[in-house]
């Protein structure tokens, strides 16, 4: 006679101690076996936590506030000077510590890094999914407006918008919606990054358009609304 062997259901596969994991938990598992993603990672975190107790890691420290000069501690002739022991990174030429704005400016640097990431990723997913959903003539226009923004040299494109804001932009009843600053520093980022986020999008949605999970929603009388954002959104 020849034996029979019985194909494990799932009850067997789980008994036998094989669990399903999660996307992330898979995500971590594969970001804890690289090394050098680990260090970078530790980088971020300690960026974060530094902008965050800035006020109290510079007072722990003992350094002076960022703003305060003091021109007792520049040269003979006026210019910057070095590390010292009270001024680890030295003086500015305005006898401001470096050390202390190094510190504090982890601040503004992820205050625009998150802001304008943020708002690349809102802008170029939803363009990148009404394009590559509807295509046609939408799709041309959308199109046709990212390859504007491309085409232009980022560093020229950039410059350019930052003299024009230098006074203030998109100005209602007298009034700068984005003042001189930060605010035009996220939207010379923003503008010049969103169309690299849509054609990245445009790209996945041509092709998740037309899997089977679609047509059967699709199929089933679901609305455009509800396939753009229940079901190719999430994937």
């Amino acid at each position: 006679m020849t034996a029979v062997t019985a194909t494990p259901g799932a009850e067997d596969v789980l008994a036998s101690g094989i669990a399903a994991r999660s996307p992330m938990q898979l995500f971590w598992r594969r970001l804890r076996r690289d090394k050098v993603a680990m260090v970078a990672l530790g980088i971020v975190v300690l960026m974060v936590v530094m902008a965050i107790f800035a006020p109290l890691i510079v007072k722990i420290l003992g350094l002076p506030d960022p703003q305060t000069q003091n021109q007792n501690l520049l040269g003979d002739f006026g210019e910057p000077t070095g590390p010292t022991a009270a001024h680890w990174m030295g003086v500015d030429e305005r006898g401001r510590d470096v050390a202390s704005r190094v510190i504090y400016g982890a601040r503004v640097s992820l205050t625009v890094a998150f802001v304008a990431t943020a708002m690349i990723v809102l802008i170029g997913v939803t363009v990148g999914l009404f394009a590559g959903y509807y295509r046609g003539r939408l799709d041309a226009a959308l199109s046709r407006g990212m390859d504007l923004f491309l085409a232009f040299p980022v560093l020229v494109l950039a410059l350019g918008l930052g003299v024009a804001c230098a006074d203030g932009c998109v100005k209602v009843g007298g009034t700068s919606l984005i003042q001189p600053g930060l605010a035009v520093v996220i939207v010379v980022i923003v503008v010049t990054g969103w169309p690299y986020m849509a054609r990245i999008i445009r790209g996945q949605v041509l092709s998740l358009r037309e899997r089977e999970f679609v047509e059967a929603s699709r199929s089933l009388g679901a609305s455009d609304r509800r396939i753009i954002f229940k079901e190719i959104l999430p994937s």
